[in-house]
């Protein structure tokens, strides 16, 4: 059979929950990386259908709600917990998550999470961080690392200046949560870790086991001033000793 014979096999594709609309992220930004981690595990979890997203203010606003084809709100800054407990109570039944970065979770939404996660609702966070206020210009972000340079710290991130936000570690520590983890995108190796947490987060939820929560360590090059080839060993050498990954808590259930 010749070469113009043979038959091409798809092997990899689009998923079919990612709509067609452009991307809108920067160049070398991982979000859309986790867009597609997201649409991936809904669709192999059979639960497209049955889940409902919300989405925090900032580039984690401005892209996944139009870009997977779930039910979507958008919500005030910080506010995505609180609106999520409302829809899980009425829709016991459905996946719900949030999905915000670490300005919207880490700063002004953070009373809001630890309030969502004190009174025991079951939910699923998905925390976006990469250092940084990405939207507004790059300025110091709760997970800015100590010496980096943002718009606002320009010799860098000092100590003054407070230390670094560890969302995963922190969400651990409550009683309500059944599983907490850490992940990144930035090899294909980790991607596959990634889609594996986020298969186990959304399962705790729906089996009712407690609140589940997996933070992303994503590149920014536009406000760290890089190329995407560096960013990502900008992730390897500075934001992993930073921000391990792995597994912080991993329980059957809260209840036990």
């Amino acid at each position: 059979m010749s070469t113009s014979e043979q038959k091409k096999v798809l092997v990899c594709g689009k998923p079919e929950l990612r709509t067609g609309f452009p991307s809108l992220y920067c160049p070398g930004c991982h979000y859309g990386i986790i867009t597609r981690v997201i649409c991936e595990v809904l669709e192999e979890l059979k639960l497209g259908g049955k889940a409902i997203g919300f989405a925090g203010v900032g580039c984690s606003f401005g892209g996944a709600p139009i870009s997977i084809g779930i039910d979507w709100a958008s919500c005030p800054h910080g506010r995505a917990p609180a609106m999520a407990s409302a829809a899980k109570r009425i829709h016991p039944d459905a996946l719900v998550f949030t999905l915000q970065g670490d300005g919207d979770l880490g700063a002004i939404g953070l009373g809001c999470f630890l309030s969502a996660v004190l009174r025991n609702e079951n939910l699923t966070t998905i925390f976006l961080n990469n250092a940084g206020y990405g939207q507004t210009g790059g300025q110091l972000a709760p997970t800015t690392l100590t010496g980096m340079k943002t718009t606002t710290t320009q010799q860098g991130r000092r100590r003054e200046d407070g230390f670094p936000f560890h969302g995963a570690e922190l969400a651990a520590y409550h009683k309500a949560v059944a599983y907490s983890a850490r992940v990144t995108v930035h090899t294909p190796g980790n991607f596959k870790k990634a889609k594996r947490v986020l298969t186990t987060a959304f399962q705790k939820q729906m089996s009712g086991a407690g609140y589940s929560f997996v933070e992303f360590i994503s590149a920014c090059p536009s406000v760290w001033g890089m190329s995407p080839v560096d960013s990502v060993a900008y992730i390897q050498e500075h934001m992993l000793k930073e921000f391990p990954l792995g597994e912080f808590k991993n329980i059957d259930s809260i209840y036990d």
